[in-house]
């Protein structure tokens, strides 16, 4: 399920370079099996394989890709499609369906009846339980998997190293030239999570980031039109969250296509253009339903949430004409009531992978979590951090919706050839960096971002 306007290769969609220097080529007759394969460290693949049949558990180490792939007459030729097994990883199709399986179905039925009622000490033990021997799980690999985004540069480095060029020019990821991207969202739950927005909004002005609400339609509290605007007003931007927050959103496609209009008609009411799911609970084949120009549903890796498997990438992406802003970093909740971890240590550990990607780093933190001095003291001292990163590493903070704007504009941006060089044409391109992947001295895949827009180059 791919955007229609992005029907290219997965190098040009993903690094936006001329399609001229992608000579990467695989056999069409693969194994009927899909499984678990491997493509140099830190990339797990899932897929179907040229003339041998993958691992049916991961991480499937045992079969690599470059021990078959060739480089011949500047052509990268290798056993296996790539787009496939990107399209696998970012939708989940590796992983088996936990909502589908009784008796856990019915357990989640049961759990989301009293959960209203439930205290967060019986929660988290309940939770507690569920997640028992989550380190045992290789795939997708904790905290932070870049399976994705590795193979991309596995795949970039292995055309360089073909000879058809040195240098491949592309569009830099984010705007400015900035490292990475941060975006701060925050789901609220409950009343108390209501009440407490507020002061929430005061914490993140003190530090001059702006974030957004996940705000629940119905039955949980009143959306009322002084509410949504109290958060509006203040530069804040309203993201739809779930319909009632039931844990039912995916149970069957009826039901979620009658709950998909009540969705569609409160995104508009709001004049929300985001949503995110109760739970990170997703089905992404579903998403045509949903009038929304983004998602925030998709954890990068699910091993602490009740629907496991994970997107396996740091990096934005199109699922149909949605775009999908993935949860790359572990929520509050789970952080304080499940590894009991009153640190921002595993943030920072997660931060260091995602800025060494490129990637984006986005944070779940709730209004109902952060009423307490003790949670409220790790939340500003995470905003401390950001506020430190964005300074001194180039990091661009910035909301969902302008994340999602710059995401569209550099996805229709493209690179013209002309007398300076190259030259960035599209909505956007003023914002917009040329950059250069090359192989460094230790033949590794480096990067190199030009400070200015092409048009200032022209001038120098």
């Amino acid at each position: 399920m791919r955007n229609n306007v992005l029907e290219v290769h997965p190098l040009v969609e993903y690094y936006r370079c001329p399609e001229k220097y992608i000579s990467v080529t695989y056999p069409k007759d693969r194994s009927l099996g899909k499984g678990y394969f491997q493509c140099g460290d830190g990339v797990t693949c899932y897929g179907s394989y040229a003339g041998r049949s993958p691992s049916s558990d991961p991480p499937g180490t045992w079969l690599n890709a470059l021990c078959d792939t060739e480089l011949k007459n500047g052509i990268v030729h290798i056993p296996f499609d790539p787009s496939e097994v990107i399209d696998n990883l970012r939708l989940e199709a590796y992983a088996s369906g936990w909502r589908d399986k009784f008796p856990m179905a019915a357990l989640a039925t049961i759990y989301y009846f009293f959960r209203p009622v439930l205290p967060v000490k019986m929660r988290k033990h309940l939770q507690e339980f569920h997640f028992r021997g989550w380190r045992e799980f290789t795939f997708p690999r904790w905290p932070v998997d870049c399976s994705v985004d590795n193979l991309m540069g596995q795949l970039l480095s292995l055309t360089l190293k073909a000879g058809g060029a040195t240098r491949i020019p592309f569009i830099w990821f984010w705007p400015e030239g900035a490292t990475s991207c941060a975006m701060m969202t925050h789901d609220i739950e409950t009343e108390l999570g209501c009440k407490f927005c507020g002061m929430l909004m005061d914490t993140d002005d003190t530090f001059g980031i702006k974030a957004s609400f996940e705000v629940i339609p119905e039955q949980r509290y009143s959306v009322t039109p002084e509410f949504l605007a109290s958060i509006r007003d203040r530069g804040f931007e309203i993201v739809v969250h779930d319909l009632n927050h039931d844990g039912h959103l995916f149970r069957n496609r009826k039901q979620f296509l009658e709950r998909a209009k009540k969705i569609n008609s409160h995104a508009a009411e709001y004049g929300a253009e985001g949503f995110r799911a109760a739970s990170l609970y997703r089905k992404q084949l579903w998403y045509d339903a949903l009038n929304v120009s983004y998602d925030m549903s998709i954890p990068n890796v699910a091993h602490l949430d009740p629907q496991r498997g994970g997107c396996c990438t740091v990096m934005p992406y199109f699922i149909g004409d949605v775009l999908e802003l993935p949860v790359t970093t572990t929520q509050d909740y789970t952080l304080f009531n499940i590894l009991n971890d009153y640190s921002i240590e595993l943030w920072k550990q997660q931060i260091e992978i995602i800025m060494a990607k490129h990637g984006l780093m986005s944070f779940i933190v709730h209004p109902d979590y952060v009423t307490r001095s003790e949670s409220r003291r790790v939340y500003e001292a995470l905003l401390v951090y950001l506020s430190c990163i964005e300074e001194e590493k180039g990091v661009w903070i910035g909301t969902p919706g302008e994340v999602n704007r710059w995401w569209r504009q550099r996805a229709a941006m493209s690179l013209q050839c002309c007398s300076i060089g190259w030259r960035i044409e599209g909505p956007g391109s003023e914002r917009a960096r040329l950059a250069y992947a090359y192989l460094g001295d230790d033949g590794q895949l480096a990067y190199e971002v030009e400070s200015v827009p092409a048009e200032g180059r022209a001038n120098r």
